[in-house]
């Protein structure tokens, strides 16, 4: 009886093995199905289409724009606060343009309309991907997504709160006693978005990290090897794109150098519990 069961058992188990197949098989026949549907679709309707998504980006840019533009003076205060904590009491900030007053005031607003709206605008361009991509893509790709946003958001607020104040009070202290220093409102801005950007596109290496790995395009291996080599270039790149100071130098390459840490760390947790199932699986066969 217990032979019995056990070939019972093992036949039951193929017979799942079979079922899983048949499942998968169907599966990616509904998504070449799909990718082969999207094939065929004219280059026309690939363009409606995108056109579709980029006027609702558009529009909920606009309409955050409009909500926040009665606040755009207060948003350009709140932007200099950290610079004019740092000047003398007796500058100030200057406009050299008759139209500066105005216009950096708006550019700043429109920015901060982008970046609220930033999570419907990924939802959109997922929303134009997604139909390409095959489940186990689709898997990988929200997560990636969310964090994404988040590490975006990371970036821009440790530049702000903690990076911005370090650089203005460095190059503020090494200003000559002959000379007062009144910043142009317009360069300040060119400056800070600059400094937004390159430190919200920086918090951005673990995921790019991981997908590197996920996709095969790299190993874990090779970056652990080349990882000297890898934290010489994030002092490389943080020293061209930072404002020629070694403070700002800094507080880019080392978060830098961490964030690569961390998305190798999270890769070799993934390939890890990736591995483990199919190691069980081959030891109950």
């Amino acid at each position: 009886m217990n032979l019995f069961k056990r070939k019972k058992s093992r036949q039951e188990k193929i017979a799942d093995a079979d079922l899983e197949k048949v499942t998968e098989t169907a599966s990616n026949e509904k998504s070449g199905d799909i990718l082969s549907s999207l094939a065929d679709m004219p280059i026309t309707e690939h363009l409606i289409e995108l056109r579709s998504h980029l006027i609702k980006i558009c529009v909920a840019v606009l309409v955050i724009f409009l909500a926040l533009a009665g606040f755009s003076r207060e948003l350009y205060n709140f932007l200099s606060d950290p610079l004019v904590a740092q000047l003398p009491a007796n500058s100030t900030m200057i406009a050299t343009d008759i139209t500066s007053n105005f216009m950096a005031p708006i550019r700043l607003t429109v920015f901060v309309a982008a970046f609220f709206a930033m999570p419907y605008i990924l939802y959109q361009i997922w929303s134009f991907v997604a139909p390409g991509l095959y489940k186990k893509e689709k898997k990988i790709a929200i997560p990636v997504l969310m964090s994404s946003i988040f590490l975006f958001y990371a970036g821009v607020a440790f530049s702000y709160f903690i990076v911005l104040k370090g650089v203005l009070k460095f190059f503020i202290m090494f200003a000559p006693q002959n000379v007062l220093p009144m910043t142009d409102i317009d360069s300040y801005l060119s400056f800070a978005l600059k400094l937004f950007m390159v430190f919200g596109l920086t918090f951005e290496i673990p995921v790019v990290t991981l997908l590197l790995i996920l996709v095969g395009i790299v190993s874990i291996q090779t970056l652990e090897d080349k990882r000297r080599y890898i934290i010489v270039g994030c002092f490389a790149v943080s020293a061209v794109v930072t404002p020629p100071d070694g403070v700002s130098m800094l507080l880019l390459a080392i978060p830098m150098w961490l964030l690569f840490e961390l998305g190798l760390l999270l890769a070799k947790i993934l390939i890890k519990e990736k591995s483990s199932p199919d190691l069980a699986a081959v030891a109950k066969e």
